[in-house]
């Protein structure tokens, strides 16, 4: 079914496309609606004739899976509204933000049915399992894990956290579905209730589907680093021009699945023809842009490869530091300057988050690091993170 409302409502298209991005998520949000929607009548019915709180509870469930598929829908179509003045770079962490609301949400339903549970574990009530129950239940759990499925497999194509945070609560429904059946069978056949067990457990595991999806969607906003995989691919394209010597600096800002802006140093040499250059920068900055549909900045350093003293007083300082700070410290960005019987090293030092020594302890060990090869050296440092 949504094979063919793909193809009839999103054509093929870019995956990184927003347009195309818009016209899946609307697809698989609104058939997420009618699903559910229908779960909730049907599971509803089960629960008032068998009289089980956990199935009641379940019901319920689906009906705040319609109210997220609902919420999801309206961040797609906000999200995919065009930059104005007042957001140069589009509304896509809207897209983020409907993510946390549908993971919210989830928490919350969480929170009631572990109440509802805990109520049915100190008072359990009599349940029983009907055949027209249990082909309910079995039916929604298929549902369920048709619906964990496609958005599993759409939320990878348009890398979307709201449809994977969908398809990881698709999955948790479907397990606590079959957890409730579980349940009645066995108080239907041992006459053992322990249907506020079974929904104890199932709370807990909707607790932390909700919360898992939250912290997915919380850490774009916040402003995480980009994955290695997109590093490496964009310093392998920077490196591909014939004059680029070395990255660093490399920033990437999320703005939204789709929506990213790329800013970079790439190392050319000084004694380089300048427009030759620039032109190999611009292509570059548009071959990134074309690839991964990003803004691309690229900032030209100048390296001094005719100076014979760079490459191994670099090598020295990094050792030095290595040994006497932290093995992972790298250096880049190398100058040497000679000024009034003075020589300086300028250099930007890459230090871990975690290292112990702050900016300034690190700027003093440089200077002693600089003195140590020679002391008419000294050591003019920038502090970098990875």
């Amino acid at each position: 079914m949504l094979t063919y409302l793909i193809k009839r409502f999103a054509p093929a298209g870019d995956p990184k496309d927003p347009a195309y991005r818009l016209a899946c998520g609307t697809v698989a949000a609104a058939l997420g609606i009618a699903l559910n929607a229908l779960l909730f009548a049907f599971k509803l019915a089960a629960g008032l004739v068998s009289g089980s709180i956990a199935v009641t509870a379940d019901a319920f469930n689906s009906l705040s899976d319609a109210s997220s598929s609902l919420v999801a829908l309206i961040g797609f179509r906000l999200a995919g509204k065009k930059p104005d003045p007042h957001h140069p770079f589009g509304h896509g962490r809207l897209e983020y933000v409907a993510g946390l609301f549908v993971a919210m949400l989830v928490v919350l339903v969480g929170g009631e049915l572990l109440r509802s549970s805990v109520g049915q574990i100190v008072s359990p009530q009599p349940t029983g399992l009907t055949p027209l129950t249990a082909v309910i239940l079995v039916a929604s759990a298929g549902v369920k894990l048709y619906m964990c499925l496609y958005n599993r497999a759409l939320g990878r194509r348009v890398d979307s956290p709201v449809m994977r945070a969908a398809a990881a609560d698709s999955l948790g429904d479907m397990l606590s579905t079959a957890a409730v059946l579980a349940a009645l069978a066995a108080a239907s056949l041992t006459g053992r209730h322990i249907d506020g067990w079974a929904g104890l457990g199932v709370s807990l595991f909707i607790l932390y589907s909700g919360l898992s999806a939250a912290a997915e969607t919380i850490s774009p906003l916040l402003g995480e680093a980009p994955s290695p995989e997109l590093v490496e691919k964009i310093t392998r394209d920077v490196m591909a021009g014939g004059h680029v010597l070395g990255v660093h600096d490399l920033v990437v800002h999320d703005y939204g699945p789709g929506r990213r802006m790329v800013v970079l140093h790439a190392e050319v040499p000084a004694g380089g023809d300048f427009p030759t250059m620039h032109n190999e920068i611009d292509r570059i900055e548009r071959k990134l842009s074309e690839e991964l549909r990003c803004e691309a900045v690229i900032h030209m350093d100048p390296v001094a490869t005719d100076d014979k003293r760079v490459a191994p007083l670099m090598e020295a300082m990094t050792a030095r530091l290595r040994e006497g700070v932290d093995p992972r410290i790298t250096l880049h960005d190398f100058h040497v300057l000679d000024r009034g019987g003075r020589t300086y090293l300028l250099f930007d030092l890459v230090a871990p988050y975690d290292l112990a020594l702050s900016d300034e302890a690190l700027v003093q060990a440089a200077g002693y690091a600089a003195k140590g090869l020679d002391g008419r050296y000294e050591a003019i440092v920038k502090i970098d993170k990875g």
